[in-house]
């Protein structure tokens, strides 16, 4: 393990950013466990109230607002992930993110408004274990008119 669980729950903690995963709104589940990887949903920018941030970014919403509302999905990504293993004793690593954005056709900064999730995975199990691939573009919508969404694949101990 490059990063201890203890570790792990203090800096999510120094965050400031409460941990619940939202609920699906589907009929999927948040997280998938198959071997040793685990595939989390795409997330969106759901506050701990169930109230989201929706819009546009390049028109009602800025390329801060919305690196602050891919942070705040990062730490959805990571409730997911630490309520399906019920911890972090089994974390190895982030593996890949793809990054939505839910933008103007001229937009072209999607990379800067992903990065609030992956600067917070950095932040979070440092460069050993947070840093990792990714993809990210923009889209005409996403569900609810929600302004970002990333899903994540990370590997983990075997029971």
């Amino acid at each position: 393990m490059l990063i201890s669980p203890i570790e792990i729950s203090e800096r999510l903690a120094s965050t400031g950013i409460p941990v619940a995963p939202p609920a699906p709104i589907g009929t999927f589940a948040n997280a998938l466990l198959v071997d040793n990887l685990l595939y989390v949903s795409g997330q969106g920018p759901v506050e701990i109230d169930g109230s989201l941030h929706t819009g546009k970014v390049g028109r009602d919403v800025s390329v801060e607002e919305a690196y602050a509302h891919a942070r705040l999905v990062g730490m959805n990504i990571l409730s997911a992930v630490q309520a399906e293993l019920g911890g972090w004793a089994r974390f190895r690593r982030v593996v890949k993110v793809l990054g939505m954005v839910n933008a103007v056709d001229t937009f072209c900064d999607h990379p800067a408004v992903i990065n609030g999730c992956s600067d917070l995975f950095m932040e979070v199990f440092g460069p050993a274990a947070g840093r990792h691939a990714r993809s990210s573009f923009g889209v005409a919508s996403l569900p609810r008119q929600i302004t970002v969404e990333v899903e994540a694949v990370f590997l983990v101990h075997p029971e």
